[in-house]
Order: C-alpha cells, then structure tokens, then sequence
C-alpha cells in the first residue's frame, strides 16, 4: 500500500451570525512523505478495438477491491488551526 504522509494547516474563521463556532474556511495540505507500495499484484486487462492491455487495479477498481500495492493510506502528520486576527495582533 501506498502511503502518504501529509501536514494540514486550517485558516480558521468566526461568521458575525454564529461567533462561538470557528470553522475552516481555507486548507491547505502538504506532502511531507511518500512511500511507495510497489508494482501492482493484480493487474486489470482493458480491451479498445483490437487492442489489450493491462493496467494497475489502482485505476480501475474501487478502493475495497484493489490489491495491497495500489491501495493509498493517507496519514495525517500535523493539523495547524490558524486564525486571522491572532496572526495579525502578533
């Protein structure tokens, strides 16, 4: 499988209407680390016309049906909440 590993940062904002409820309005993420599964093991045969060819189960089923090299696992190494008028005061 193959997994990446990723820092998020959340810029945070206060709507006037619900002031108690900070909500992200911005997110960005960050590949901090990717390691590769390998070859896949199962690979899918594809026909157009005349021609065949295989291709990695990765592209073509869904995530439960996929072997163990082209599964993803996301991992989330940070969370950062920001908000705007902390960063502005400091």
């Amino acid at each position: 499988m193959t997994i990446y590993l990723v820092d998020i940062e959340q810029i945070l904002h206060v709507c006037p209407s619900w002031p108690d409820d900070p909500h992200p309005y911005d997110t960005r993420r960050t590949v901090i680390d990717v390691i590769p599964g390998g070859p896949c093991r199962t690979p899918v045969t594809i026909r157009c016309g005349d021609t065949t060819t295989q291709i990695p189960c990765g592209r073509r089923e869904p995530a439960h049906r996929q072997c163990g090299a082209c599964r993803i696992i996301v991992t989330e190494r940070t969370i950062t909440n920001r908000h705007p008028r902390i960063e502005d005061a400091g």
